[in-house]
């Protein structure tokens, strides 16, 4: 393993040199409109909500279905995909002077041409076009469709959404209804003759399937994910605290182009801190013995990844902690070898189990309990086959409903419990099927144990910035 890492690669040109987004071009999203004019028929409209004007200094970002449609970051837009006609208009809102003297240029209805040319739309109209009679010219036998389920922005995820809605709505203070159920609401009520449809499960289709495009942006956002664990690992002693390590992989991130994070940074140290799969407090500080876990990634440009290491605070693994990882990380490379195209899921787990027999057969363990739980892992899959990534971390958009096909993004998480001394263990790396195999984004990273021990007693940027400064006393 090499001991030299690039850090800082800007690999990117013009990274956020313009206020609109020019990853996709027009025909990419043609493409995508096509997939949905597909689903919903000739006799059908489609609708589809930006996100809301941001309510605080924070960084705005639409909302992901929407930005995969058209690429737009202008709150308060729409867009209709009309199948009667198949064209595709997007409702723009007027231009916001105050808001623009404040903030910058924003897209605005009066930037028709320009939108055209950048989104390949047919139409760009006003948002006050949408006050009366919408969607346009609308027969009782066509049938609206919209999204049913909560618009993910940054940082989130469908799951975790529906599960703060409902937390919401069964708040007796509270009780709001989501921003997308009334949405829905106002549609069918002011559309009384139309039914109204779930559009979600035609995008999580089309979103199953990554684009070479989306691909080069997942990989990007995986090698800054991989340069700033690097970096954190190569920071890492005893005395260091958790957020410190946090702050290093993210500086990593925004010095090349990443403006957000993809997900909150797990950096756990010690077996409490790493027992509890989420944990976010990252105030612990790193102790001679224990591992630190951490699961971190960027958004870069509204793609994300995800991926996860363990390591020694003080550069020297103990047997057992050795033990246990390297099994796991004998079934990571096991199923990585395994992940094609034309394969499911189920056949994957049942080949893995087979290879693994010989090794678990020759493998040393220092406890029963140990054994069992390595035995479970292999068994079950311990989660190795994971979530879809893409615009979400948790993405939108099956890939286990079949054989797997070349574009599928996901994670390989595989995970291993010992309940009886609360540990909690994993690898994870965010994979995408090839016509090959796969390609593990993130196969830079250091996962072998002698390597990952080597690279922490390196020194890192945490460790040139002076002693003095580093120390703060109430």
């Amino acid at each position: 393993m090499k001991k030299t890492f690039i850090i800082f690669l800007l690999v990117f040109s013009g990274v956020w040199g313009q206020h609109y987004q020019t990853d996709f071009p027009p025909s990419e999203f043609k493409s995508r409109w096509d997939g949905v004019f597909s689903q919903i028929g000739n006799n059908s409209v489609a609708i589809l909500q930006g996100f809301p004007l941001s309510n605080g200094f924070i960084m705005p970002r639409q909302t992901n279905a929407f930005y995969y449609l058209c690429g737009i970051e202008t709150p308060h837009a729409y867009i209709l995909l009309d199948g009667r006609n198949r064209k595709v208009t997007l409702y723009m809102p007027p231009k916001n002077e105050r808001l623009e003297r404040s903030e910058g240029r924003i897209l605005n209805a009066e930037d028709k041409k320009l939108i055209k040319k950048l989104v390949g739309v047919n139409d760009v109209l006003s948002t006050h076009e949408m006050r009366e009679n919408f969607p346009p010219n609308l027969k009782s036998s066509v049938t609206i469709y919209t999204m049913f389920t909560p618009a993910e922005g940054q940082g989130q995820s469908r799951y975790e959404l529906e599960v703060a809605n409902a937390s919401i709505a069964a708040d007796s203070w509270d009780g709001r209804i989501s921003r997308e159920g009334r949405f829905v609401q106002l549609l069918r009520t002011r559309n009384r003759r139309n039914e109204v449809k779930d559009l979600t499960p035609i995008i999580d289709n089309l979103r199953s399937l990554k684009s070479p495009r989306e691909i080069a942006l997942i990989r990007r956002a995986s090698q800054l994910a991989g340069l700033g664990m690097i970096e954190a690992i190569k920071s890492t002693e005893p005395g260091v605290w958790e957020y410190q390590l946090d702050g290093v992989a993210r500086y990593v991130y925004l010095i090349n182009g990443a403006r957000l994070e993809a997900y909150r940074s797990i950096t756990a140290s010690g077996t409490k801190n790493i027992s509890n799969g989420h944990y976010y407090r990252n105030d612990s500080q790193l102790k001679n013995g224990d591992m630190v876990l951490m699961d971190y990634a960027p958004d870069f440009r509204y793609y994300v990844s995800d991926i996860g290491r363990m390591w020694p605070v003080n550069g020297k693994y103990k047997p057992w902690q050795r033990e246990l990882l390297q099994i796991i990380l004998e079934y990571r490379n096991v199923v990585l070898d395994i992940i094609r195209p034309g394969v499911t899921t189920d056949q994957i787990l049942k080949e893995a189990q087979k290879k693994m027999k010989p090794i678990m057969k020759k493998y040393k363990f220092s406890k029963t309990i140990y054994r069992k739980a390595a035995e479970k892992m292999v068994m079950t899959g311990g989660g190795v086959l994971s979530h879809p990534v893409g615009l979400a971390v948790h993405d939108d958009g099956p890939y286990r409903y079949g054989p797997l096909k070349v574009g599928h993004v996901f994670s390989v998480d595989p995970q291993m419990w010992v309940p009886e001394e609360n540990l909690y263990l994993r690898y994870e790396d965010t994979v995408v099927v090839t016509e090959n195999g796969n390609e593990n984004f993130t196969h830079f990273l250091p996962s072998e144990l002698d390597e990952l021990e080597s690279l922490v007693r390196e020194k890192g940027i945490l460790q040139s910035y002076p002693e003095d400064l580093m120390k703060w006393n109430y």
